[in-house]
């Protein structure tokens, strides 16, 4: 009976760590929408959800503290208890850098940007990446399939290989008309935050491949993904 009761209880908790994960996609995928048609209406939208995401990491945290004090459990059981945590705590940071963008939205400061130079960036292509990657972290936790690490620290290098293009274009853009170079800075802002939701991706690999193989991929993710 303990040992079902246990069961259950990890049931309830990655159910609330995918709840989060909907959420989280969905504000992403959102702030996206807002960002490439210049729309603050949807961009306000993504803002005041934002407290709902911090509030679901408030109660994972909670639900797997309280876990491993009645429980205290050990091996794998342990090595997911952890790893939600720690997941919940990098999607409320990725949902942050959605919020911020959706915030950019709705100052304005991204319609100064036209849409020939948001395509020369491929601003587009970069969120559709870290959407992905996102999504196939979640495929690979409900899997429990870590062979799929490999292919998304992939794309996270695509990712990086892009913002470092756009330095460049950028560089140009502003030595063309140099009364653009707010608006250009505030664009590398917007840049610089998608590459980061890449980076925290990343960080949830990690914990996956920690709670499903037992391996610290920390300052290893070139040989996983080879």
């Amino acid at each position: 009976m303990i040992m079902k009761h246990t069961e259950k209880e990890l049931t309830l908790l990655r159910d609330e760590v995918s709840q989060m994960w909907g959420l989280v996609l969905s504000q992403l995928e959102k702030a996206r929408q807002a960002y490439m048609n210049n729309d603050a209406e949807l961009a306000r939208e993504v803002a005041s959800r934002e407290k709902r995401v911090d509030t679901y990491e408030l109660k994972i945290d909670s639900d797997c503290e309280n876990y491993i004090a009645l429980f205290g459990p050990v091996a794998v059981d342990l090595r997911l208890v952890l790893s939600l945590i720690k997941i919940s705590g990098t999607l409320e940071r990725i949902a942050d850098f959605a919020d911020g963008i959706a915030r950019q939205v709705i100052s304005g400061s991204c319609m100064a940007i036209p849409d020939s130079l948001k395509e020369d960036l491929r601003i587009d292509k970069m969120f559709a990446t870290v959407i992905s990657m996102l999504s196939d972290c979640f495929v690979a936790l409900e899997s429990e399939n870590t062979k799929l690490s490999g292919h998304i620290l992939a794309k996270d290098d695509i990712v990086d290989e892009i913002l470092h293009d756009d330095k460049r274009v950028l560089a140009e853009y502003i030595q063309q008309d140099p009364q653009q170079a707010l608006p250009a800075l505030e664009t590398m802002l917007v840049l610089r935050k998608i590459e980061r939701i890449g980076d925290h991706c990343g960080n949830i690999v990690e914990e996956i491949v920690f709670y499903i193989d037992a391996k610290i991929l920390k300052h290893n993710r070139n040989n996983e993904k080879e």
